[in-house]
């Protein structure tokens, strides 16, 4: 599909060999774009340019899991001059790839961890979101991106918690379901707009953690000696880099420090692997969370940006 509209051209990349176009405009992501349409993640019906004659003023990609029939997740958007041409880029691209009546998937940018204090990076996010609210999407949250590199110290754990294997998956979903309860997650809290707690954990479970490629067997639940359940930890690599997936402590043992043990447990798990580093997120307003991540030796290497069309 090729759209004319005065003198800018609005089509999606026609295969491989138009990558170098698409990535004429830099972001982090570009040297991944490759690989990720070999595996299916990606189509180039789904990468898609506002070219005014041959320079690229405005792009937008969109992303899924392998054998995934649409797309789950915009994560390119780039605007290079005027912000009128990124707003009719997305007018023409959306209803493309979204299919009708659906809506259009999460906008997640990555951005430098000191974004706010450079004029020209936050102006170009300024004009991103301006474009993105043009077509109805809303700033939903804003993450700290984080990473642990071996040979970082790993606090050593309290004694105070046992940890043993998954038994099931009603099991994890059941203390999914708990740790839902005044989270201050903000996607878990959009998901609870729309759905119940239950709900939310067996769409999280069934669409995220299950699907990851790596051994469940890392996955954790973090017990008192009488195994009572305070929370778990899902160790894991999402084909790109090894994560701390989710890690919760279940509301009645809030409070008492255990996420540091449950914490520190998913590290060491992943650090027996010989894995280059961990990545990790959490939103910025859940301060316990990043100041557990913090005390575990994370660093805050970017932050990203989510918006909905919700």
């Amino acid at each position: 599909m090729t759209l004319h509209q005065h003198d800018l051209t609005l089509r999606p990349i026609t295969g491989p060999d138009e990558l170098d176009l698409f990535n004429s405009l830099p972001y982090v992501l570009n040297d991944e774009l490759g690989s990720d349409l070999a595996a299916g993640r990606r189509r180039p019906e789904w990468l898609w340019l506002a070219l005014r004659g041959d320079r690229v003023v405005a792009r937008a990609g969109w992303w899924s899991r392998a054998g995934d029939e649409h797309a789950l997740l915009m994560d390119i958007f780039d605007i290079d001059g005027d912000i009128v041409d990124g707003v009719r880029l997305l007018k023409a691209a959306l209803p493309a790839v979204v299919p009708a009546g659906a809506t259009p998937p999460e906008y997640g940018r990555f951005l430098p961890a000191d974004w706010r204090n450079h004029q020209h990076t936050r102006q170009a996010v300024h004009d991103r979101m301006g474009a993105l609210e043009r077509v109805g999407a809303n700033l939903l949250v804003e993450r700290l991106r984080l990473e642990w590199r071996p040979g970082t110290p790993i606090p050593e754990l309290s004694g105070r918690l046992v940890f043993r294997p998954v038994r099931n998956a009603g099991e994890l979903i059941e203390l999914m379901t708990l740790v839902l309860d005044r989270t201050l997650d903000a996607h878990s809290r959009d998901d609870l707009t729309r759905m119940t707690a239950r709900q939310a954990a067996q769409e999280q479970y069934h669409n995220e953690l299950e699907r990851y490629a790596s051994p469940h067997e890392w996955w954790r639940i973090a017990t008192l000696p009488d195994g009572e359940p305070v929370g778990f930890v899902i160790p894991a690599h999402n084909g790109y880099n090894p994560i701390i997936a989710y890690l919760a402590v279940v509301p009645a043992h809030r409070g008492h420090g255990y996420i540091h043990d449950v914490l520190a447990m998913g590290t060491s798990l992943l650090d027996a692997q010989n894995v280059p580093r961990i990545r990790a997120a959490t939103d910025v307003g859940n301060a316990p969370m990043a100041a557990a991540f913090a005390r575990a030796g994370y660093v805050t290497f970017e932050r990203q940006i989510d918006m909905t069309w919700r």
